[in-house]
């Protein structure tokens, strides 16, 4: 029989999950754009789902343009949602994978079948578990980490306790925890000004859940140190505090093969000139450059991939992690973060590192939704 006449099977459908309720809605629109730009269409069909910030599953246009930094406007979900207010809906019953649209006062509309789905989702409500486990439930599979693994990668506190479990060296931290400041505001704060009496200032006040920088305040001393927590309060109601590591900062990626995770060559964030650290605006408004690959030697570029490897196996990843290592002045690597669901931006290190790698953009897109359709659902 020719080739000619062999039934061809339907591309597989992917849909694109982003924005989120978050405060990380904006970097995660930013993060579709660039997916979408990328992805191989002659190889997958596309679904474009957004998420308002109050929840609303809203269809929007296939238009990454649309999606893109204005100026130093950012891009929402509600400005390119479809009109009519209506909800995306997906399937809970693992039998089925249809997806239906409705519309207040309009029959719902079957939107067809969905194979995979990519979130592009940061920060809660999307990279730490919850929508992972709604898949979960809904037996549709996804692309990236599964429901523990998400959740610990996006709880900085219970991150380091599993990365210290395994041997990855981490810097002093302390967490308070939201039930600490209800009970006794007076205590939690001195908690905080002990860690730093025991190993000095400045202090970096972070949420505890969340990424791009979001929330972070570097602390010189007790003056900043109020309007610093409510910085951090203001995204997470728990916040961790990290003490001043000194040394340079190195990423590196891991990304899923058939024969297991492999590490790409690293990349490093150099000092950025008018920003105190590499802030929200120095990544996404400034675009602040990485080096890539980071100047490193042979064997310390081996050690920090051999430590993303590690990290990403302790969390029990899949997919692909970003891992964000500070290279301090005694030669020593110590892991600072993993994100489960990197940037996937023009100016990302996640992607610039694996192109570096060899792997360009849309290969990378590939290799990831392929993995997450070899994968099934359900405990593995």
């Amino acid at each position: 029989m020719s080739s000619d006449s062999t039934p061809q099977s339907p591309k597989p459908r992917v849909a694109v999950v982003f924005g989120g309720r978050s405060s990380e809605h904006t970097i995660s629109v930013l993060t579709a754009g660039a997916v979408l730009r990328a992805i191989d269409r002659d190889r997958y069909d596309v679904l474009p789902i957004g998420i308002t910030t109050d929840g609303r599953w809203a269809l929007t246009a296939d238009d990454p343009e649309r999606m893109a930094i204005s100026g130093r406007e950012l891009p929402t979900v509600a400005a390119i949602a479809e009109p009519g207010g209506g909800s995306v809906l997906l399937p809970v019953d693992p039998a089925g994978r249809e997806v239906v649209y409705c519309e207040p006062g309009s029959v719902p509309k079957d939107l067809g079948d969905v194979d995979v789905v990519f979130p592009v989702l940061h920060g809660p409500y999307g990279e730490d578990g919850t929508l992972q486990g709604l898949l979960e439930l809904s037996g549709v599979p996804y692309v990236g980490a599964g429901v523990l693994a998400s959740a610990v990668g996006m709880d900085k506190e219970y991150m380091k306790r599993v990365f210290t479990s395994f041997g990855l060296p981490v810097g002093p931290y302390t967490v308070v925890r939201p039930r600490e400041w209800a009970a006794d505001p007076a205590a939690a704060r001195k908690k905080i000004v002990d860690f730093a009496s025991d190993h000095g200032w400045p202090v970096f006040v972070k949420p505890a859940r969340a990424g791009s920088s979001m929330g972070i305040t570097k602390v010189d001393g007790l003056a900043g140190l109020d309007e610093a927590i409510a910085e951090a309060q203001a995204h997470d109601p728990k916040i961790i505090v990290e003490s001043l590591l000194s040394g340079r900062e190195i990423e590196c990626g891991v990304l899923e093969f058939e024969e297991g995770p492999r590490a790409s060559v690293p990349a490093e964030i150099p000092p950025v000139s008018d920003h105190d650290f590499y802030d929200f605006e120095a990544k996404y408004l400034d675009s602040a450059e990485g080096i890539v690959p980071a100047p490193l030697t042979p064997e310390q570029t081996a050690r920090v991939q051999e430590l993303s490897v590690l990290a990403y196996e302790a969390v029990s990843c899949e997919g692909l992690v970003r891992a964000d290592f500070f290279l301090t002045e005694d030669g020593e690597f110590v892991i600072n973060e993993i994100n489960t669901l990197p940037g996937f931006t023009p100016i990302s290190m996640y992607p610039r590192m694996w192109q570096a790698s060899g792997v360009e953009y849309p290969e990378l897109i590939d290799r990831l939704i392929q993995a997450a359709l070899r994968r099934s659902t359900g405990l593995r």
